[in-house]
């Protein structure tokens, strides 16, 4: 026998009735107290983090944001200096939010919403409508910018698009849309084929490749659109507006899952803004509708 240590064949007594009764409620009682505890954790270290995110962006005195150099939803001057009408409205509201200065960084959208689960990314303001799969995958603050889809094609539309249903009729038509966008995603459930559908990588790209027969089509929102035929100044162009069958979208700030403490205050300017009319006088210059942001809401939106 080892030293210390005591075995027995005697069979072990048992606790009486109120005994075991008396131990089960004890450890319900206890397990009643740890579900407790969990659930204090799960409530309240999320928010401190979340607070902890505003505090951060005030401490490095910018906040990066993700832009697509989309005029006018979003620009980028010779010097570097970010304007647009989505950074527009968030510069003035991170101001109010003591962050005086926003640094944007040019992507695809496709590539903007996993940027900014990788942390290269504080926000975006870029345009990014809102879907049910995208509010699925970042906080949306209220809605910011609403816009309707159009093509620029040939002038005459020799090939009579009116939606992207009739690209898709057409076995030789071709469409550019930036890649992950909108636009793309709209022609591909419209039923043109992956290979018709050509992935471009801005809009003076689109325009070049309508100019020279490549496609027969670029898509973008409306105003987007205007606003590279209008810089183009060519009258071999054409814009085919609204798209037909294509819905109105609107888009958001868009936040990483877990900020929603530093979304929630962007919205509480964002309303300050509307009610003031401050947010209009910031973007209708640039062609948007303060009283199409809102009529809607993200709760509408995010549904579908």
């Amino acid at each position: 026998m080892r030293a210390g240590i005591c075995r027995s064949n005697k069979p072990r007594k048992m606790g009486t009735e109120r005994e075991n009764g008396s131990m089960k409620k004890t450890v319900a009682l206890l397990a009643g107290v740890a579900a407790l505890g969990v659930t204090a954790i799960v409530l309240t270290e999320p928010t401190a983090a979340q607070n902890d995110k505003l505090e951060e962006l005030k401490a490095q005195g910018f906040v990066r944001v993700a832009i697509a150099n989309e005029p006018p939803f979003t620009a980028v001057a010779a010097d570097g200096k970010v304007s647009g009408a989505a950074p527009d409205v968030a510069r003035v509201i991170f101001q109010k939010l003591g962050v005086p200065e926003i640094v944007g960084s040019i992507s695809e959208y496709g590539a903007m919403i996993p940027g900014l689960q990788a942390r290269r990314h504080d926000a975006v303001t870029a345009g990014l409508f809102m879907k049910p799969e995208r509010c699925a995958a970042v906080a949306y603050s209220e809605p910011v910018l609403c816009d309707a889809e159009a093509m620029l094609v040939k002038k005459g539309n020799p090939k009579g698009f009116k939606s992207y249903a009739d690209i898709a009729k057409d076995s030789s038509a071709t469409i550019g849309a930036p890649g992950g966008g909108t636009e793309e995603k709209l022609a591909l459930d419209a039923g043109v084929p992956r290979d018709r559908v050509i992935v471009v990588p801005d809009g003076q790209s689109g325009l070049k490749m309508v100019q020279d027969g490549r496609i027969d089509a670029y898509s973008l929102p409306v105003l987007s659109i205007n606003d590279l035929v209008k810089k183009a100044n060519d009258p071999n162009l054409e814009v085919v507006a609204p798209v037909e069958g294509a819905p109105v979208y609107c888009d958001g700030a868009a936040f990483r899952k877990g900020d929603e403490a530093l979304r929630d205050a962007f919205d509480v300017e964002l309303k300050k803004l509307k009610e003031s009319g401050e947010f209009a006088k910031i973007i209708e210059p640039y062609g948007f509708s303060a009283a199409a942001a809102m009529s809607t809401s993200r709760e509408k939106l995010c549904a579908g």
